[in-house]
Order: C-alpha cells, then sequence, then structure tokens
C-alpha cells in the first residue's frame, strides 16, 4: 500500500505549481476536529501573502480563494489522489482531505493479513546503536536510572520497526574516579566478608559511599587519596583491581534482576554491554590520535581539547569550553573513555553507523563537546551523533543525590507497582507485575522525555485514566470479545486443524458489500488505525516514544466508545465489527511492544 500521505504532498504540491508558478512543498497535519478530515494543509495561509495571490493575472482576495480553487481543481479532475473522498476548503484557508471508506477498509483487512503489521523491512543500510541505561556500578539503580532504561528500550525497538538494524548497549559506569572512593571506603570502614554474605551487597556499598562524602566534607585530604587508589586501579595494582572485580560482581547480580522485571535486555558484549573498562587498553590509541593531529594541548599539567572560535556570535569566544581529556595525574576521564568507545564502534559496526546517547539533559555540553571533537577528528558526521536527553525524577524541593543518601531504590518502585497492581484486582503474581510495570513505564513515557518528574508515589504509579492499564484493559477486553465469539461458533469438522476458527470469518469480509453501513464511531476507529503505521514512523523519527503513547490512548478510548454504544457480536454487522475488535486488538499489542509493555489477554 502506498504512503498516502506523501501522495497527497506530492499532489498538492504539484497543483499549487500548476497555478501559481511557486515550488512549495506542502505539510499535512491531522485536524483536531475529526470531521475536518483525515488530512489537513494550512499552505496557503503561511505562504502566499497579498502580491502572490494571484492567478494568471487574475488577483485573489482572500487565501480562501485560492484555497477553493485548489480544492476544486482536485476534486473536477483526475488528479485527486486516489484514496481521497473528496476535497475542501474552509475558512480561514485550510485545504482537507477526507479518505475514502473503501480505503479504510482495505487498510482494515491489511492489519488482519500482514503478520508483522507496523513494522518495515529491514534496510542493511541503516545501522544504529542505542546507548542506554547505563547504571554505575556499586551504586543504587534507582528510580533516576529508569527514565535512561526505558526511553532508551522503546526508542530501540521504534527504530527497529522503522527498518534500522538496532545495537543495544548499556555503558556501565564500571570505572573512574568514584571506584577510588569505594575502594578507599571499604579498606578504611568495611567488611568484604559481611559484604558477600549480604542479601543486597551494592545496599551495603552505597552505604560506605555515603560515609567517604560525609567525611570527605569534614577532610578534604581524603578526596586525594580517592584519586591516588584510581590511579593504582588503573596502573594494575592488584589490591585495587581484586576489591573493584567484587564491586562490578556484586552489582551485575542485582542489575540482572532488575532488567529482568523490566523486560530490558542488551544486544552488544553478550548482553552485558560494553562497560567503561572494556576500553581502559584502547585509551592509547585515542591519545596518539589526538596528539597526531595536533589537538591535545596542555594546560597546568592536564590535557585538553580546545574548540575554534564560533563565527556565527561575531564574539570571538571559543564553540564551546576546552574539553579535558587526562588529568595532571594521567588518569582519564569519562570524555577519554568516551572517545576511546566511539572510536571502537566505528571500527566494529562502520564509517556509517548512528550513534544515539540516551543520557540526562544535564549532559548536553558535554555532549556537544564530544561530537565536535569526534568531528574534527574525521570519525563521525553531524546527522550520525545524536544525544537523546531526558529530565530527571526529583522531589518537590530538592534535587535526588546518591552521594547524601536522598534517593529511591528502583527495586521500592516495582515491588510498591505489583502491590498496586494486586490491589486493583490483577489475576494473580505473574498478571500484577504486568499490569503494575506496565503501569510505572506508560506513567514516563507519556511525558515530553525532556521534562523534569517531581516525585509522588500516587503520580508515577498512576493505574486509572491515561495510564498503562487502561490500554492493557482494552486490549483484554478485545481479546474477551474474540474469545466469546469462538465460544459462539465452535470448531466445525472442515476446520478443525485451523488454530483460529473465525480467521475467515473475522477477516475476510466483504468490503465492497453494499448493505455495509458504517457508524459514526466505525469510521473514527478505522480512521485511528489507519494512523498506526504513520505514528510508528513519527515516533522513530522523533525519538518520541510519547507520540506512540498518545495514539493509543486516543485509539483506546474511540474503541471503547464503539463497544459501548454498538453491539458486536449477533449484531448485523457481526463479521465487520469483529474484524475492527481483532485489528484493534493487534494494534494495542505491537504499541505496547514497542513501548516494552506487556499485552495479558486477561485483567
Amino acid at each position: 500500500m502506498k504512503d498516502i500521505k506523501q501522495e497527497i504532498i506530492a499532489v498538492l504540491k504539484s497543483v499549487i505549481k500548476d497555478l501559481t508558478d511557486q515550488e512549495i512543498v506542502p505539510q499535512l497535519e491531522h485536524p483536531v476536529d475529526e470531521n475536518h478530515g483525515d488530512y489537513a494543509s494550512n499552505i496557503v495561509l503561511t505562504s502566499f501573502n497579498d502580491k502572490l495571490l494571484s492567478i494568471k493575472d487574475k488577483k485573489l482576495k482572500t487565501p480562501l480563494d485560492l484555497a477553493q480553487i485548489i480544492a476544486e481543481k482536485l476534486n473536477h479532475s483526475s488528479l485527486i489522489p486516489n484514496p481521497c473522498e473528496k476535497v475542501e476548503a474552509v475558512k480561514p484557508g485550510f485545504i482537507n482531505f477526507f479518505l475514502s471508506e473503501e480505503y479504510l477498509l482495505s487498510n482494515l483487512k491489511k492489519v488482519l493479513e500482514k503478520k508483522e503489521y507496523g513494522s518495515k523491512v529491514q534496510d542493511p543500510n541503516k545501522k544504529v546503536i542505542v546507548e542506554y541505561s547505563s547504571p554505575n556500578i556499586a551504586k543504587p539503580f534507582t528510580v533516576g536510572h529508569l527514565r535512561s532504561t526505558i526511553i532508551g528500550d522503546a526508542v530501540a525497538n521504534l527504530l527497529d520497526a522503522n527498518g534500522w538494524k538496532v545495537y543495544r548497549d548499556n555503558h556501565l559506569g564500571d570505572w573512574g574516579t568514584q571506584f577510588g572512593k569505594q575502594i578507599y571506603a571499604i579498606k578504611t570502614w568495611g567488611d568484604e566478608e559481611k559484604i558477600e554474605k549480604s542479601k543486597n551487597p551494592v545496599k551495603e556499598l552505597v552505604a560506605l559511599y555515603i560515609k567517604f562524602h560525609e567525611e570527605a566534607e569534614k577532610n578534604p585530604e581524603l578526596e586525594e587519596k580517592a584519586r591516588e587508589w584510581f590511579k593504582k586501579l588503573e596502573d594494575g595494582d592488584l589490591q585495587a583491581r581484586k576489591l573493584w572485580k567484587k564491586c562490578v560482581d556484586w552489582s551485575l547480580k542485582e542489575f540482572e534482576t532488575i532488567y529482568k522485571k523490566l523486560g530490558v535486555k542488551f544486544t552488544e558484549n553478550n548482553g552485558l554491554g560494553f562497560g567503561e573498562s572494556f576500553f581502559e587498553d584502547k585509551i592509547k590509541g585515542v591519545l596518539d590520535e589526538l596528539n597526531s593531529k595536533k589537538l591535545l594541548k596542555e594546560s597546568e599539567g592536564a590535557k585538553l581539547v580546545f574548540f575554534d572560535k564560533d563565527p556565527s556570535t561575531g564574539s570571538g569566544q571559543a564553540k564551546f569550553p576546552p574539553l579535558m581529556i587526562m588529568k595532571k595525574d594521567g588518569a582519564s576521564l569519562y570524555a577519554t573513555r568516551d572517545l576511546a568507545t566511539d572510536k571502537f564502534r566505528l571500527k566494529k559496526y562502520g564509517k556509517n553507523v548512528v550513534i544515539i546517547n540516551e543520557v540526562g539533559v544535564e549532559q548536553t555540553l558535554y555532549f556537544r563537546q564530544l561530537f565536535e571533537v569526534e568531528k574534527m577528528l574525521g570519525w563521525y558526521k553531524e546527522e550520525q551523533r545524536i544525544h537523546k536527553r531526558h529530565g530527571h525524577y526529583r522531589f518537590k524541593e530538592t534535587k535526588m543525590s546518591t552521594r547524601r543518601g536522598n534517593t529511591i531504590w528502583l527495586t521500592d518502585v516495582l515491588e510498591e507497582a505489583i502491590k498496586r497492581a494486586e490491589k486493583l484486582g490483577s489475576e494473580g503474581k505473574e498478571i500484577a507485575q504486568k499490569v503494575g510495570i506496565g503501569a510505572l513505564k506508560w506513567n514516563d513515557l507519556k511525558r515530553t522525555s525532556e521534562q523534569d518528574i517531581v516525585f509522588d508515589w500516587d503520580e508515577i504509579l498512576n493505574m486509572q485514566g491515561d495510564s498503562g492499564p487502561y490500554i492493557q484493559y482494552t486490549f483484554a477486553r478485545t481479546q474477551s470479545v474474540l474469545g466469546k465469539s469462538e465460544i459462539r461458533n465452535p470448531k466445525s469438522e472442515a476446520n478443525s486443524n485451523d488454530q483460529n476458527p473465525n480467521k475467515k470469518k473475522v477477516s475476510n469480509f466483504d468490503i465492497r458489500d453494499s448493505n455495509l453501513s458504517l457508524e459514526d464511531e466505525e469510521i473514527m476507529l478505522l480512521r485511528a488505525i489507519n494512523r498506526f503505521q504513520e505514528v510508528i514512523e513519527q515516533a522513530g523519527e522523533k525519538f518520541a516514544p510519547n507520540i506512540l503513547c498518545n495514539y493509543l490512548f486516543d485509539l483506546a478510548q474511540k474503541f471503547n466508545l464503539f463497544y459501548q454504544k454498538h453491539k458486536i457480536l449477533e449484531s448485523e454487522n457481526e463479521e465487520f465489527r469483529l474484524a475492527l475488535t481483532k485489528a484493534t486488538g493487534i494494534i494495542i499489542k505491537k504499541g505496547l511492544f514497542l513501548l516494552g509493555i506487556e499485552s495479558p489477554e486477561k485483567m
């Protein structure tokens, strides 16, 4: 089936060119009021002023005049796009397009018949690395890590559905100065045997990490001790390496439990992801390349990259502040290890790979600096490096902080979500987990990712209205209707080998049946179903799961209105209404899957 939106744009562009001699690419939107059609263009309002409102020496008075001429030309010629039933012009100059019922019904059949509806065939030339989650070893997996984890997972799913070959990487924070602090704390106040036997070793490590910062406030010299231990770690000190490895093993065990509950997986490095420590022996190659291209400058013993002046400002200032690559004691930084990571990716995945870092908005300047250095090195082009930013969970009056001990552990949030789902009446622990975690994910993903979220238990675990459970319940309702249909129509001998006795009945209704008179709610639902592929493309292009959430909520509302107002089973149009029900279920399940949310058939 053709891309209808692009077909309409092409025809509209051609008509405007023919009438006005103007080469303009129109934009199409979905009207808020569905009585105004399936697509609308404001091209006349945005592109034609008084001087341009003329056709073959005929002066037009208003934009509406031109819009009406365009609509009339489309309606009374072979130019009207095939799926369109009519085109109309309305004040103050909009051009509205209405898709035909026949086209909407043919799309419905496509949903029912295509095995992977909503997914494009993979394009071998489209490769993308999505880096997400990336928690720090020996620190708690807090509610703050939830955003990168589930937003990144949803973005990866959307890109996969849009035909990208997706590599999912978890860039674990398993290296850096914080390990100097952790090692010092373990050696000074810790008990390795106690940590080993603990039900939650990471909590023991966090308590030591907090103690380090409390003591360092009283004795700043401890910061220097921490730097010394990290330098020992980088230099291969056996004692430092042994403690570091234990911290990694203790943390990975907890992370694995959390990822399993969230249903989140990674593809790289056998599912573990390439942590920072993996690139320890690759840093020298980066330093050598920076030096060979004369990009590394020394300042007070440290090594930095300085940026050229930004001509756009006219102020003579550098485009960005300098980026430190090596500390004066020779220790590496995030930038050093990130450059080693991206050079490795260039070699492993090819020069055309796109890299998306799903990381907090506070890292915006840093990633701009990093991307600029990588362009200076000739590694990547502008469009290949993307920082997908998210805001943070915070308390009403203050930010969350691990080092100060004021944060919320994600394990506690997951447990509470499941408890609340059980109170909602979910059938059994397994369903409660799907519903509870679905609620948690939905209440995050439905928002614009850049905004902060004030932590409130009732808000992040909301299970009413625009919520995950509402969408899941709508899916379960579609399955209930289909299930009742199967009970009413048991398998006959002729179809006893058919796993779905109603397959023909549901999917092969005759769209040319002149007796099929559609109700308003049915047309609204058909229109919503028709938009699914377009929504997937838009959400993927903008890396915006909230676009898909908005669509699914609208679809669920339309189905529930249809369900409440019209009888499905034993109705005159039973075959069609079962088809409509089944297609709605297919799309909701696919949409939830792309968001990383499961679809229980019973609730």
